[in-house]
């Protein structure tokens, strides 16, 4: 992906062609992989929008009067609207291609996300958005306050240390629970990995130097959600979630390529890594084993449990944050928050 180009090239009349390539090579490889993703699947939905309601490609700037008819049609349920109404028409169009889920109301953050796309494709181009004009700005803020929801976990409920112990008693020698115990405690104890964190290690990722001497493995990640590549600090794991990530690779032979892989029914690791999804299979069979629903937890109630750990053993926010990466303070503390309020002394007043 890193080396795939955009589909929206940038288009600067003072550059030569060869610069306009050199720039958008630029864009690509300085841009996070997950953000390139994000960027393409926009790009696709706002050009089937535009192809439904207004029967003509994009523009380049685009007109504010397509910007505010955007937040329009995404700004209200159209399964309440009639059938002719030209915004349920067009969603009912996107729907068909596979673009669209339903005719409810998108998610404040999927529209923001959306705009924000277009945004930056504007500014590929040296362009000016519409969405920064005043009467846009307003109408985008009306338009999430009016569609604002409760915030909804990720998880629906943390993977606590309790959790967390009672999924390891079920991983005993086998390959298999050798790499499922490795994985849960590379997720949780490295402060609450996401899933591709996880299955986008490699063992040249991880350094065992100083685990004979002191206990201590490092872990280098290429970037995450909210770092940048290049600029994600390296993260340690010690005791014996250091052991059980020692004891995989030694039992996997896991010299290099991926160090997380799919174990056959004979019990031996294939070369390739896991797929993101086979976190969430791990976490569910696991959470079963231990006497859970398989609901119980999705893989982030890695990261929140992570997080809801620490708070209850008191570790201080901005310790757990360094290991998390959360870029945002008010993220991170509503686990905090969640906990906190329990222990308050004020809760006791009336007694």
């Amino acid at each position: 992906m890193a080396n795939k180009p955009l589909h929206t090239p940038l288009v600067l009349p003072t550059l030569s062609v060869e610069d306009e390539a050199a720039l958008t090579d630029l864009y690509v490889r300085g841009t996070p992989q997950n953000t390139l993703r994000a960027y393409e699947r926009d790009l696709i939905y706002i050009t089937a929008w535009r192809e439904a309601v207004f029967g003509t490609a994009l523009l380049w700037p685009e007109d504010e009067t397509v910007a505010l008819r955007f937040i329009l049609d995404h700004a209200r349920d159209l399964a309440e609207a009639a059938p002719d109404d030209s915004a349920r028409i067009a969603a009912g169009a996107l729907i068909r291609q596979g673009l669209r889920k339903s005719l409810t109301c998108p998610a404040p953050a999927t529209l923001d996300r959306r705009i924000a796309s277009w945004r930056a494709f504007h500014r590929m181009k040296n362009l000016a958005s519409p969405f920064d004009a005043p009467l846009i700005r307003q109408a985008r803020a009306k338009a999430r306050r009016a569609a604002a929801r409760p915030h909804t976990p990720k998880s629906q409920n943390p993977i606590t240390r309790e959790v967390l112990e009672a999924m390891l008693a079920t991983c005993n020698y086998s390959l298999r629970d050798l790499r499922d115990k490795a994985v849960l405690m590379l997720g949780w104890a490295s402060g609450g990995r996401r899933r591709s964190e996880i299955t986008g290690l490699m063992r040249a990722d991880i350094s065992l130097k100083e685990f004979d001497e002191k206990g201590l493995i490092w872990i280098q990640l290429l970037n995450t959600k909210t770092t940048a590549k290049g600029t994600t600090p390296k993260l340690v794991l010690k005791g014996r979630a250091a052991r059980a990530l020692a004891l995989w690779i030694e039992a996997g032979a896991i010299t290099d390529g991926p160090l997380f892989r799919p174990i056959t029914k004979s019990d031996d690791a294939l070369e390739r890594g896991l797929a993101p999804d086979a976190i969430r299979q791990i976490i569910k069979r696991r959470l079963t084993l231990a006497g859970y629903p398989d609901d119980f937890a999705s893989p982030h109630g890695l990261r929140s449990g992570f997080l809801t750990q620490a708070a209850l053993n008191g570790a201080p926010i901005q310790a757990a944050m360094r290991l998390s990466l959360h870029r945002s303070m008010a993220q991170a503390q509503r686990y905090y928050d969640d906990v906190d309020i329990a222990e308050n002394p004020a809760t006791d007043l009336l007694d």
